[in-house]
């Protein structure tokens, strides 16, 4: 005769509590002592009880399940997000705080108008409790369809003027100053930037904040040229650049993959780096270890950022807090060969 699963009863039972006590605890209902909490979940590792999934969603109506949406444009699109070290750092800070709250994630990528309405109709079904997003649009309307929808939602980046939703953000100005002043103390004075998509908030700040710290030190001349985040765009904005302003001796790549870009085209021309040009980058994402030199960058703690976002979430969820938040990171110097 084969040994029978454990019980409800079987959990009270070790952890000297009520059935009822249990019960609340693996449904997750707030009002239980936490102290309670713990000998129960003690109790449920010692005993080896696992919850029905199915019962479970007939007393709470929740799935477990959490959505990571990533938007952006362009028939290349999901390639380019699979291909980008920064994505993968997001799915791997969600991950880390889903696995530990046993919440199941499911990756979905809409890069078109029918694919973000397809997004909105799947989680409207209720395959999903909530939904994590990363857009690469500045005017991306997918967060607003999900908060109309009433779909909990949580942005990675800061939302659309008027719209009130959940987000984490990075002062993304102080790092566009960390990475001027980096420069600046390295002795460097004909400077320019390759700054991301200037639709993109993220971008603009970035460099808004390079620029005014520049010009405290007495450099407003900054040539500048706009990039899309990765390597190719870095190599032609580098290629632009130095034709016009052929004497620079620093420069600001607004995340990692335009920096290494630049570090490319450089050694391609036969310029050292940092001896004749010293380059800064943005996120300390892998790619700033693989670059040829290491990368001075600026740390974006992406991973945190997303675990941060998978925690308001989880609390949208189960009704902890009602109102929006906006939760804020620094971000950090990180000294390498490149400058």
């Amino acid at each position: 005769m084969s040994r029978r699963d454990p019980t409800l009863e079987d959990v009270a039972r070790e952890a000297g509590v009520s059935r009822a006590t249990v019960s609340r605890v693996v449904n997750g209902v707030r009002n239980v002592d936490a102290g309670i909490q713990e000998t129960v979940r003690r109790a449920i590792r010692r005993t080896g009880y696992r919850p029905n999934r199915a019962a479970r969603f007939l007393v709470t109506h929740r799935t477990e399940t959490v959505a990571l949406v990533i938007s952006g444009t362009g028939d290349a699109f999901a390639a380019r997000v699979f291909a980008d070290p920064f994505f993968g750092r997001v799915v791997s800070g969600a991950l880390e705080y889903l696995r530990a709250h046993a919440k199941h994630p499911v990756i979905l990528v809409a890069e078109s108008a029918g694919a973000r309405e397809q997004v909105v109709d799947y989680l409207s079904k209720g395959t999903a409790d909530g939904c994590l997003v990363v857009t690469t649009q500045a005017t991306d309307p997918l967060p607003t369809m999900l908060t109309a929808a009433r779909i909990p939602t949580v942005l990675f980046g800061r939302p659309e003027p008027g719209l009130a939703v959940s987000h984490v953000d990075l002062a993304q100005a102080d790092g566009g100053r960390l990475a001027a002043e980096r420069l600046v103390a390295r002795g460097c004075r004909r400077i320019a930037t390759i700054h991301g998509p200037r639709a993109l908030p993220a971008a603009r700040d970035r460099l808004t904040g390079f620029r005014a710290a520049l010009a405290a030190a007495g450099i407003t001349d900054v040539p500048a040229a706009e990039g899309a985040f990765t390597v190719d765009s870095g190599v032609a904005a580098l290629r632009g650049l130095l034709a016009e302003h052929p004497g620079l001796d620093g420069v600001f790549a607004a995340n990692d993959l335009m920096a290494q870009g630049a570090c490319q085209y450089l050694r391609e021309r036969g310029s050292r780096v940092p001896e004749d040009v010293a380059v800064v980058g943005f996120d300390d994402s892998s790619v700033a270890l693989a670059c040829h030199p290491p990368l001075t960058t600026v740390r974006q703690p992406v991973e945190r950022m997303a675990a941060e976002m998978a925690r308001l979430l989880s609390e949208h969820i189960q009704g902890a807090r009602t109102e929006p938040a906006a939760v804020l990171f620094e971000p950090e110097l990180v000294v390498r060969a490149s400058a």
